[in-house]
């Protein structure tokens, strides 16, 4: 004895599946700038974690950075750039380097990218201290379930609001 089964609902469920295809651009660049905010948030936690200490002349490679390159980096958060659309991809990147200059100490106009790179990645006269490279190890997980959260949340909305505002 054969098994009859009917579907019904079709018509209803390809609308929705258009509609998420149509939102999906949107909903990549939101869940997107939401993961590089977890981003800078962890690059600002892990630039208040630099040591320094007050110039003074030392040994080539054994030099901190001063507090006053520090206070920089804290001043001039890391800034998320436009996004880069291309084709089904979002991509956006996360760092100083449009953040323009400040004055550290002895008068000296210095670029906050340069700052930056320069304890990152230490100098002939610095020290490295590996901030970013922390910040990305540490916030990555963070950065990925804010982007995660984000798709589901619109997208259960979206499954909502064509469900007639009833949850299944």
């Amino acid at each position: 004895m054969p098994y009859t089964m009917k579907m019904e609902g079709i018509e209803e469920l390809s609308t929705m599946l258009n509609e998420m295809g149509n939102q999906a651009e949107k909903v990549a660049s939101v869940s997107l700038y939401e993961g590089a905010a977890e981003m800078v948030a962890e690059v600002k936690s892990k630039v208040r974690q630099i040591k320094t200490e007050r110039f003074h002349y030392t040994v080539f490679g054994q030099r901190k950075p001063s507090p006053e390159e520090k206070d920089a980096l804290q001043a001039i958060e890391a800034g998320i750039a436009r996004f880069d659309k291309n084709g089904s991809e979002v991509n956006t990147s996360v760092g100083y380097s449009g953040a323009g200059y400040v004055i550290t100490g002895y008068g000296k106009v210095k670029a906050v990218a340069q700052i930056a790179n320069a304890i990152n990645s230490g100098t002939s006269f610095m020290q490295k201290q590996p901030f970013f490279r922390r910040a990305v190890s540490s916030g990555t997980k963070k950065a990925e379930r804010a982007i995660k959260d984000v798709i589901e949340a619109n997208y259960q909305a979206l499954i909502d609001y064509n469900n007639g505002g009833k949850t299944e």
